[in-house]
């Protein structure tokens, strides 16, 4: 499978920025879709989760799912759900396979964080989003690469506007 779309890099400038990032990102994801999401610790794979999940219109607060590994929120409207996992303690493949998310896969959006190297083969496609923080700790500044892998995401337009909306800030 190789590279359909992408890489396109976005400059993120605020937390904000990145969860508009998120809800841009939102626009374009349908059920089914993959989204691996990696970057260092703090880096705004959490932020970037929320605003998708508020693009989505799903139910609750989207909050790190890193001590219960994987949350589920059921959508609002007519949009998908949410599967949103953390996988930094998981070891392999394997443990991501006990966590049965291909019982849900199929209807919603799922957001796996820390997935490189663990969740890839969850779906045929995925997006994969790469974050990168400035260099310099005063800097909030992120870099994130959007690459489509497979089909799916094949003419996608991943040039995103990261344009804050007021609930946002």
């Amino acid at each position: 499978m190789t590279a359909a779309t992408g890489p396109v890099v976005i400059v993120v400038p605020t937390a904000a920025h990145m969860h508009a990032l998120g809800r841009a990102l939102a626009e374009v994801l349908r059920p089914g879709d993959l989204v691996l999401a990696r970057g260092s610790l703090g880096a705004g794979k959490t932020a970037l989760a929320q605003g998708v999940g508020a693009g989505l219109h799903v139910a609750g607060p989207v909050i790190s799912p890193t001590f219960v590994i994987s949350r589920v929120h059921r959508p609002l409207g007519d949009r998908p759900g949410l599967v949103h996992v953390d996988a930094y303690r998981l070891a392999d493949l394997a443990e991501v396979d006990d966590l049965d998310l291909d019982a849900s896969l199929d209807d919603h959006v799922t957001v796996v964080e820390w997935g490189e190297g663990k969740a890839e083969q969850l779906a045929e496609h995925r997006l994969d989003v790469r974050i990168d923080r400035s260099a310099d700790p005063a800097d909030d500044t992120r870099t994130v690469t959007l690459t489509g892998v497979g089909d799916r995401w094949a003419g996608v337009d991943l040039r995103l506007d990261v344009t804050p909306e007021a609930d946002d800030e």
